[in-house]
């Protein structure tokens, strides 16, 4: 079995197709890079950078695509498969995938709203604005409550 397990970063927002009764498949890029380093004698080994076509099918496609981004940090697990087709020249191409049966999205949420979507930051403070203003109305009927078990009668 090819299993892998890769750590990178997402190239472009995935690209989801629905299909047969409501089915998913997400494809997108993911970037690992494996960091430089200077040998003994000096020479200096640059960054290296791979790219690696991802594909998730059913509800891990769906999650995808509501909560995936480019720019996301993710951790992804699966099997490598192999295809290939003949291009409109005739030339054979072929394809290295990873078919995911797992995902871990390592991007922080906050982060990734804000770097998605600049008004986020309103959004976030009104939705903050109203969880507090529950939040003093709940308590305030919990202190009333409170009251109510001291009455006499």
């Amino acid at each position: 079995m090819n299993k892998v397990m890769l750590i990178g970063n997402v190239g472009k927002d995935p690209d989801v197709k629905y299909y047969d009764a409501d089915q998913a498949v997400a494809q997108f890029s993911l970037a690992t890079t494996e960091r430089g380093y200077q040998l003994p004698n000096g020479t200096r080994v640059p960054d290296r950078t791979d790219w690696h076509n991802i594909v998730m099918w059913g509800n891990l496609a769906k999650i995808v695509e509501r909560y995936v981004h480019k720019g996301d940090r993710l951790y992804v697990e699966g099997k490598m498969r192999y295809r290939y087709y003949d291009d409109k020249k005739g030339q054979r191409r072929f394809i290295a995938e990873v078919y995911a049966d797992n995902m871990e999205l390592l991007t922080p949420r906050s982060a990734a709203n804000t770097a998605a979507d600049p008004t986020s930051q309103n959004t976030n403070a009104a939705a903050n604005n109203a969880n507090q203003n529950a939040a003093s109305s709940s308590n305030a009927s919990i202190a009333s409550t409170e009251d109510d078990d001291q009455l006499p009668f």
